[in-house]
Order: structure tokens, then C-alpha cells, then sequence
């Protein structure tokens, strides 16, 4: 007996994406060789069939949705480029810091869009909640920015359950980024109250570090390795898990996608849910 789901969820009710996404945060910007593997390695993920690719204002101030653009624009049909802000570097120390003022996440949202060349972010992140600027603000300025086409749906990063509860009563929310994986399952209520509502779960940091003695027999016996092992059991645990795995290298880009058509037996999920 193996685990079935499907292979592409709708964001929002309405986007679809393929399930298994990539993570940009890794792919090196500066010019020179390095930055021409990450434009390569981008590349490749839509080649192989990506269809969310996730990057962030944060991700080099900006210069991680250049080097997409640069790598990708014009998009495909079907691809998603999803973003995030809401952190600005501090002019003093040099340290990224919270900021959900209305005019703050106004501006960045603009300056995303002409970095990443498009006339709509289709799906849009909050990175963090500021605790200094009330929620309603916060939210507010995004659903203004819904309202006015620049942006199509909003997601939370890093949020609780009741954050996530005082969100939806004020915006939609089509997606959560929380940290998440096989061996780190702080988030499990935050990902139940996600499935119960429909909302997409986006885990960042997907393959835990460290090394798991039933992961790798079970990769052994699937003739995998364990990274590919952990990205197959966040697929099959919930229906709504997006995983974003993210590399600057060709091999392990091809390794993660590959997880996409692996299966695991209940015997195996049994193990590793126990972990």
C-alpha cells in the first residue's frame, strides 16, 4: 500500500501550482560564474516542471527577484514567482529589521514589481508580523494593494494560530510559510488549522539537518537518499504542503524534484511519522 496525493494544489482556490516548489534564497547574485550557475540552476526548475519558485525583498535586498527575472522573464505559462516583504535593513546597524507600516510595505510591493518585471504579484507574502504596527494596518495596506491589481493573493510567514485567525478577519489568506519538516513539527497546529481552512502550507527549512536512522533505511530500500525521503513524507502528510526546497546546485535540484514521483509505503510513513 503506498500514499497517493495529488501533485498540484490551487492557491487561493483558484492558482494552480505544482506541489513540490523551489526556493530561490540559496542561488548566489553577484556577477561572475556563481551567478551564472544560480540563472542555470533557475532555469532548470521551471524545465523540470516548477511551477513555484519562492524568493524574497530580504533575499539580497532585492537582487534575488532581479536574478530571477534575469533567469526567467518572460515567464511561462503557469509559473508562479511568489515574494515576500516586510523587512527593510536598517541605515544604522545594517540589520534587517520588521516593518509593516502601510507606506513601507506600499513601496516595497512597487519596487518588487518593476525588479521582478511583472504588473502583479500573484501571490504575495507578509514575512514577518511587526508587532509595532497593528495587524489591521498591516493587512490592510496588502488588501489596498489586492484591491488596485498589483497584487492577487496574500500569504503570512511565521505565524500562530491565532495570528492566523485575526488575519482572516480581515483579509483572505491563501498561503502560510512556516518553518517545517520531518523532524521539526513545532507548526503542526498552525498546518491543521491551514488544511482545515484550505489555505496553502509553504514549509521553509524542509529537510532537517542531522541524520535519522529509519530515514535512511527506508531511502535505502527505495533506492533514494533521505533529503528525497523527507520531501516525499511532507507531500503525502498533508494535502496542502507546498515544500520549497531550495540549492544553487544542478544535482540537488534534480534530486529534490525527483521526490515529487516518489512513494512511500504505510509501513515506511508509519516509521517516519514516529520519528
Amino acid at each position: 500500500m503506498t500514499t497517493t496525493t495529488s501533485s498540484t494544489f490551487r492557491i487561493g482556490g483558484d492558482l494552480e501550482v505544482g506541489r513540490l516548489g523551489f526556493g530561490a534564497m540559496h542561488l548566489p547574485t553577484e556577477p561572475g560564474d556563481a551567478r551564472e550557475a544560480a540563472v542555470a540552476v533557475a532555469r532548470r526548475a521551471v524545465e523540470l516542471g516548477v511551477t513555484l519558485i519562492d524568493t524574497a525583498y530580504m533575499y539580497g535586498g532585492g537582487a534575488n527577484e532581479e536574478l530571477l527575472a534575469e533567469a526567467l522573464y518572460p515567464y511561462a505559462d503557469g509559473l508562479l514567482v511568489t515574494t515576500k516583504i516586510g523587512l527593510e535593513r536598517s541605515e544604522a546597524s545594517g540589520e534587517w529589521e520588521l516593518n509593516g507600516r502601510p507606506e513601507v510595505l506600499r513601496g516595497q510591493v512597487d519596487k518588487a514589481l518593476r525588479r521582478l518585471r511583472m504588473e502583479r504579484i500573484e501571490l504575495l507574502q507578509l514575512h514577518r508580523i511587526d508587532p509595532a504596527t497593528p495587524l489591521a494596518d498591516q493587512l490592510g495596506a496588502l488588501r489596498d494593494l489586492r484591491d488596485e491589481g498589483k497584487v492577487g493573493r496574500i500569504g503570512l510567514s511565521e505565524v500562530a494560530v491565532d495570528e492566523l485567525d485575526q488575519a482572516r478577519q480581515i483579509v483572505d489568506i491563501a498561503s502560510v510559510q512556516n518553518r517545517y519538516n520531518l523532524l521539526d513539527r513545532e507548526h503542526e497546529p498552525v498546518l491543521a488549522a491551514c488544511e482545515a481552512a484550505g489555505i496553502a502550507f509553504l514549509p521553509w527549512r524542509t529537510v532537517a539537518w542531522g541524520t535519522s536512522g529509519d530515514r535512511a533505511e527506508i531511502a535505502a530500500e527505495l533506492d533514494a537518499t533521505p533529503t528525497q525521503v523527507a520531501l516525499a513524507w511532507l507531500l503525502g502528510h498533508s494535502p496542502v504542503i507546498l515544500p520549497i526546497p531550495g540549492t544553487a546546485r544542478l544535482s540537488h535540484l534534480e534530486e529534490n524534484v525527483a521526490a515529487g514521483g516518489l512513494r512511500l509505503g504505510a509501513g515506511q510513513r508509519g516509521r517516519l511519522d514516529a520519528l
